[in-house]
């Protein structure tokens, strides 16, 4: 039997010119027709309403438009306004057809947005890496010609699509980075580790690699670390600049590594990585067969060579719970405060007789008993910095803090452990994570202003803005928003152009997101600590 090669043959050489057109829910369609007569401007808005699925988040991380603006409506649209008009319309009107099957909707409109060459939108947004409390705007959108009223709720399933993941996962680095600094803080730990103390290893487990790439770059506004090599792309290609130090890892292996010569050559593969990488920080899977064993047998033999390194050895179990595999299954956290000393010196006497076995000391010790450590500021023991101890696998908010309590009652630093975070906490969200919807808020109708609002009884949080919309800050700095917002107050707006008919009047870098964000951070603080 004669094997044949099979090839799709694209139907055209360049991108179907409809392709941007056609990035809207099918309901879109007929709007322009069911808004009725009359009507030549419509404002909406982007808001995240709600913490109810992530209660841990304050504020959300403004993160992801420019990188909208950039890809969907300049590189998208790119192929419509080149292509010849009747092919355009044309092509629109057999996709309606075959659809809906017989309509009246036309191509009209498609006509007349193709001639005018761009498309005639003014975005207004605060600039992104800004904390923005829930319910309020981080963007408006509204069109700047009135025969184009129909196009800012056309746009608005691209826009959805394109910023929720984004800015949900900055939002939840945020969270983590808290988190980190706090307990590096309380146990001395260094702070400038803190940058790669959180990995970013989600991008097999997200909805296809575009996703992995703007979601590790909202990550990265928090973190330096990560395996989601497409985010720089993303961030070189989306916010261009001067951006410095943007990502980082080190050379790691996995099961098809270590496992390759069996168990039986795990010691032979161990010593072959030491010698590979002479220097600098080398990270191995050790849960191959037995991780514990790995510990105890395999490293003990290598040690004199791990210490004569001029790096460190990073080593990563990656199966079972990784509250006990770090930090050992006896948890001095289920004891009363008052009794955690006592309880703990029991242990240490326990240790002493060669009573607790190696899961109940867990990896952080194991390692300090075999390569020694030191005693920060703060009285809490740090490795020797020949060796580490990562875990990249099913790390969540709540797993990391109960990491860190544990480790601390056993005298640890936070900072002696690298978590990597992956795609249940990065994936594992949806756009009602952090509540984020589009909503209409203001029209123009025959010549008059009209204030638009949803306010169902049935409730559950959709009560929407009101009006035009503004951005301001209280006394303490905190941003409110006023609706209903006069022309002074949008003058004087935190939602200011950054995207006016068809190019950018503002643009960031990845450096002044990040830069934003931890002005932002820091402001908060000295709010919650007044």
């Amino acid at each position: 039997m004669t094997n044949t090669i099979q090839t799709i043959a694209p139907r055209i050489t360049a991108p179907t010119p409809i392709a941007a057109l056609m990035a809207a829910d099918g309901y879109k369609l007929d709007h322009l027709r069911a808004y009725g007569p009359g009507v030549t401007q419509i404002l909406i808005n982007w808001t995240n309403r709600s913490n109810h699925h992530l209660p841990e988040a304050q504020h959300a991380v403004a993160f992801g438009l420019q990188a909208f603006c950039q890809s969907y409506l300049t590189e998208a649209w790119a192929p419509f306004f080149a292509a010849d008009e009747d092919f355009v319309a044309s092509e629109y009107e057999r996709v309606l057809t075959g659809y809906l099957g017989p309509n009246e909707i036309g191509s009209a409109h498609v006509r007349a947005l193709h001639q005018l060459g761009y498309l005639p939108l003014i975005i207004r947004a605060v600039p992104e890496g800004t904390l923005l409390p829930f319910g309020v705007a981080a963007l408006t959108i509204e069109n700047t010609l009135p025969e184009f009223f129909w196009l800012p709720n056309y746009i608005e399933t691209a826009l959805s699509a394109s910023i929720w993941h984004p800015a949900t996962t900055a939002t939840i680095s945020v969270l983590f980075r808290e988190l980190f600094e706090a307990w590096a803080e309380r146990t001395g730990g260094d702070l400038t580790a803190i940058d790669f103390q959180a990995h970013d290893f989600s991008m097999r487990g997200q909805t296809s690699i575009t996703s992995a790439a703007a979601s590790g770059a909202g990550h990265l506004l928090s973190f330096l670390g990560t395996d989601s090599l497409p985010s720089i792309d993303f961030i070189d290609r989306f916010y261009p600049g001067d951006n410095g130090w943007v990502a980082a890892s080190v050379p790691a292996t996995e099961h098809s590594v270590m496992c390759l010569r069996g168990q039986d050559g795990e010691l032979e593969t161990f010593d072959r990585l030491l010698d590979l990488y002479p220097t600098g920080i080398v990270s191995a899977v050790s849960d191959g067969y037995d991780f514990f064993g790995v510990l105890t047998e395999i490293l003990p033999q290598l040690k004199d060579k791990i210490m004569a390194r001029d790096g460190k050895l990073v080593i990563r179990p990656d199966s079972g719970d990784p509250v006990d595999i770090i930090t050992g299954e006896v948890n001095f956290m289920d004891e009363e405060p008052q009794n955690r000393n006592a309880a703990l010196a029991t242990y240490e006497q326990a240790k002493a007789t060669g009573t607790v076995t190696n899961e109940q000391k867990g990896a952080i010790e194991i390692l300090g008993d075999l390569f020694g450590y030191t005693i920060n500021a703060k009285g809490f023991k740090e490795l020797d910095s020949h060796i580490g101890l990562i875990y990249g696998d099913s790390i969540t908010l709540d797993r990391a803090q109960r990491i860190f309590e544990r480790l601390e009652a056993k005298g640890w630093a936070s900072t002696n452990v690298v978590l990597g975070i992956g795609s249940f906490t990065f994936q594992y969200q949806t756009r009602d994570s952090l509540g984020s919807a589009v909503k209409a808020t203001w029209a123009e109708v025959d010549s008059k202003p009209v204030d638009i609002q949803k306010d169902p009884k049935t409730g559950g949080g959709k009560k929407s803005a009101k009006g035009r919309l503004a951005l301001t800050r209280d006394e303490s700095g905190e941003i409110v928003m006023i609706q209903q917002a006069t022309p002074e107050d949008e003058a004087n707006s935190l939602l200011q152009p950054v995207w006016v008919d068809g190019g950018f009047v503002t643009i960031q870098s990845f450096a002044d997101v990040r830069a934003t964000l931890k002005a932002e951070r820091a402001a908060r603080a000295a709010r919650n600590a007044a």
